[in-house]
């Protein structure tokens, strides 16, 4: 009864009445498309000056000789807040009222403000990181028990590249107030290379076979003057400490080069350790 009562009155408006509406539907539809298209519009041109203005801002700071950690951090930073305007800027084409949108920003701050709390943390440990210079872009770290490569210093995070391949991203919060290693900051490093020899070997024999070792290493420095002694009497055994100076670029190298070598110098005398050979990195 009901359904026949509305396909009565349906029946009787008629179609000069439904002409507003119908031409009312169409104006929004087409306004809320000509806002749509200018919205795409103002989104492709926005984003193509956004990456023009990073490239100029790129070249502006290259000029100035500015560290590539600064420009790093910068050109995040721009290309942050380019975002957000244009992100501010399309809501306004489409008819979105920005200070009904700053109205509810502001009375959710708290709860976005304890949202971002890290990352408000992060941002200003990317700001301590670039002031007090811990490091530099292609330096090698070892930090928050990651070692590798400097690739980026970013706002929020550091990217680090490992030697076996993986990308680490550590935040920067952490990584400003904690423990930080660089292995790059020096011109030399020492390799430490520590034997335990058993009782009955010779060791001023053993010293000058050594000695003879590290000293046919054309990549090793004679200044300082390349070390090897006895640096501790155990019970069974003595520790003979080899420790010679290289340049940063050749620790690994040399590390693997001198291993090599003491093996098969001490194979050949018959001396065999008491325990495993151990290196220690030492800066």
């Amino acid at each position: 009864m009901l359904g026949f009562i509305l396909l009565q009155n349906i029946k009787e408006i008629s179609p000069s009445a439904l002409e507003p509406l119908l031409q009312g539907l169409i104006d929004r539809l087409i306004g809320l498309g000509e806002k749509l298209i200018v919205a795409a519009i103002v989104y492709f041109i926005g984003s193509w000056l956004i990456s023009w203005l990073l490239k100029l801002v790129k070249k502006i700071l290259s000029r100035k000789l500015i560290d590539g950690a600064v420009q790093t951090f910068i050109n995040s930073l721009v290309n942050t807040i380019l975002r957000v305007v244009l992100i501010v800027a399309i809501i306004g084409i489409l008819g979105i009222p920005t200070t009904s949108l700053a109205a509810i920003i502001a009375a959710g701050g708290l709860a976005i403000g304890m949202a971002m709390k890290d990352n408000l943390s992060n941002f200003a440990g990317g700001i301590m990181i670039l002031l007090n210079k811990p490091f530099k872009l292609r330096d090698r770290i070892l930090v928050q028990g990651m070692d590798g490569v400097v690739m980026e210093i970013g706002i929020l995070y550091t990217i680090l590249l490992t030697a076996d391949g993986r990308t680490i991203y550590i935040p920067n919060g952490p990584l400003s107030t904690g423990s930080i290693t660089n292995y790059s900051t020096q011109e030399n490093r020492r390799v430490d290379i520590v034997l335990n020899i058993n009782y009955g070997n010779n060791a001023d024999e053993l010293k000058a076979a050594l000695t003879e070792v590290v000293n046919r290493n054309e990549k090793v420095l004679q200044a300082p003057t390349p070390f090897v002694g006895i640096t501790n009497i155990n019970n069974g055994n003595f520790d003979i400490v080899i420790r010679a100076w290289v340049l940063n670029e050749d620790y690994g190298g040399v590390s693997v080069d001198l291993n090599e070598a003491i093996y098969n110098t001490l194979s050949q005398k018959g001396v065999f350790a008491a325990s495993s050979l151990s290196v220690r990195m030492v800066n």
